[in-house]
């Protein structure tokens, strides 16, 4: 005799654990209940509705209640809304929304995927605007219905998100005025503040009025007013600015909650009732690398919980490791992806661990190939271990597969000298002989076993204003095109016969283009007896892109004659 499984909720958790239960069993007797009319949509695809990237909002429907009935001999039920759960019974309260009747079901097993739901303020003056938020399939069709039958072309999206982020790209490539709000200073939190300036610069670059560090105080009558005073004008308003779990059931029936106020769960996504287990965006994780526990909104965790709990429930072992957070998210012509922990998260959290960064900037593939586009890469790594703790890569090409092995490694416990020995794929389409990932296992074992010193973009503006030693071994023509202001030009070609012009009584920093021409000056230098010698690390077009989006809109003083990002 089969067991009755009831599921509250669809879309990545929901619908993976009903597929993988009917998988390992055909007695189980499993029913699904979405409170909204799709019960398994593609959510990670509705901002391109926008833009006409996935032309009929219809399409992000991936399965419908008969294709699960048909197919997995699996109960559906959408529009109707699971109001409350009998934990002494087993049973629980259902609202059909179409007829207004409520019904119960009982369960032996029951699995909760609520989701979580975007957060919209009660700022003052909400309703004189016109509020979209983006969740499922009905709301950005409204959007999308809404901004075509717009008298004006103006849309302010608030917050910088990943949903936020794709909504402004997506209105923008569709012919909307877009203004895109971010109360903090940078946009995406996976991305260290020095890499994210490369997506601040492709924001501002297509078009988007990109606004960091003001807050959202007021609305008027289709405007948006910030703290600092900025009024912006606003026929739609998406509200973007994050998620919060769907607790209300889980609270109500007095399950517990963890400390970041989402479903407490154990290594199995149970929850303190044996019977009943949680998945999704609305549980609590435990983080790999923080050895805490957080909130991780993403569909690949979330099937892979859903496939843990209907393993669990079917008598079989989870292996439980926890999760380090991988993500990846087209900016227009750029791709940026992002694993583990980032400098930014080691701060906030105050975490322990002594780190230090390899910044590079090589080709994603063969230089004389066509296409072949500079990859931005950061990676993060502990002192004295070289383990691989994070990694974040932006580009125009395959960033994502650089990242992929970046977490494939972190998962593995590896260190930088297992980069650097990584044997992966090469062809000159594909890659390069040493691929970026295998360059930055280079650097960080340089790095770490003392071969040479490095400081970073961040660190070049105070040494131009101190008047720091700065020597530019490009050669004449790419000093003369743009540099660092007091920049002396030794061309690397040049180095050895000029090395008067070198003191060797204060700290020398030496960049190139990248930092690859500038390593090889500082390794130079250091067999030639100079001993307090710097590479800065990317180079002059690491700094170019660190620098260029806070001079152009605070009006700081440039700290380069022009910038150059070729």
């Amino acid at each position: 005799m089969g067991r009755k499984i009831l599921i509250v909720g669809g879309v990545a958790g929901g619908a993976s654990a009903a597929a993988r239960l009917r998988r390992l069993s055909e007695e189980d007797q499993i029913i699904m209940f979405e409170k909204g009319p799709h019960v398994s949509f593609s959510n990670c695809c509705l901002p391109y509705h926008l833009s006409g990237v996935v032309e009929n909002a219809d399409s992000l429907v991936l399965m419908s209640p008969e294709k699960f009935l048909k197919q997995y001999n699996i109960e559906a039920r959408v529009n109707n809304e699971v109001l409350s759960i009998d934990r002494e019974n087993k049973e629980i309260t259902v609202k059909n929304l179409l007829t207004g009747e409520e019904y119960k079901e009982s369960y032996d097993k029951l699995i909760l995927s609520p989701g979580a739901r975007p957060i919209v303020p009660p700022i003052p003056g909400i309703e004189k605007v016109n509020v979209f938020s983006i969740r499922n399939v009905v709301d950005i069709d409204k959007l999308n219905k809404f901004v075509k039958s717009m008298k004006t072309k103006n849309v302010v999206v608030i917050g910088g998100g990943f949903i936020g982020v794709e909504a402004a790209e997506n209105l923008k490539e569709a012919g909307y005025d877009v203004t895109l709000i971010e109360a903090m200073p940078q946009i995406m939190k996976p991305f260290d503040y020095d890499m994210v300036q490369i997506l601040h610069k492709e924001l501002y670059d297509n078009g988007v009025n990109l606004i960091l560090g003001d807050r959202v105080s007021s609305f008027e009558k289709d405007t948006v007013i910030l703290e600092s005073g900025k009024k912006i004008e606003a026929e739609a308003v998406v509200m973007a600015i994050g998620v919060a779990p769907e607790t209300e059931l889980a609270v109500k029936a007095g399950l517990e909650l963890g400390e970041t106020g989402a479903i407490k769960v154990d290594q199995n996504y149970r929850t303190n009732d044996e019977d009943i287990y949680a998945v999704g965006d609305a549980i609590e994780v435990y983080h790999a690398l923080t050895n805490s526990y957080t909130k991780l909104p993403l569909a690949g965790p979330a099937q892979k919980q859903a496939r843990g709990v209907a393993d669990h429930i079917n008598g079989m072992q989870i292996n439980n490791t926890g999760f380090i957070g991988s993500s990846v998210i087209k900016v227009f012509s750029y791709n940026a992806a992002s694993t583990g922990l980032n400098e930014g998260l080691i701060k906030a959290l105050n975490l322990n661990i002594k780190y230090d960064v390899v910044k590079i900037i090589p080709g994603d593939k063969v230089g004389l190939m066509p296409g072949c586009e500079p990859v931005h890469f950061k990676l993060i790594y502990e002192i004295p271990t070289g383990r691989v703790l994070g990694a974040q890569a932006i580009g125009k090409g395959n960033v994502d597969k650089r990242i992929d092995v970046i977490a494939t490694a972190i998962k593995f416990g590896a260190t930088v000298n297992d980069l650097r020995d990584l044997e992966l794929c090469y062809a000159p389409p594909f890659g390069t002989a040493k691929d970026v990932v295998n360059l930055a296992g280079y650097v960080g074992s340089n790095l770490l076993h003392g071969l040479f010193k490095q400081v970073h973009s961040s660190d070049v503006r105070g040494l131009v204003e101190s008047g720091a030693c700065i020597i530019d071994v490009r050669e004449k023509n790419e000093y003369e095109q743009s540099h660092i202001i007091g920049a002396k030009n030794i061309p690397l070609s040049e180095l050895r016969e000029r090395l008067d012009e070198i003191p060797k009584d204060e700290p020398v920093y030496l960049h190139c283009r990248s930092g690859q021409r500038s390593y090889n000056a500082v390794l130079a230098l250091q067999n030639l007896g100079f001993k307090n010698v710097y590479n800065i690390s990317a180079g002059f077009m690491g700094l170019c892109f660190y620098e260029y989006f806070n001079d152009k809109t605070t009006g700081r003083n440039k700290i380069v004659t022009d910038y150059n990002f070729e």
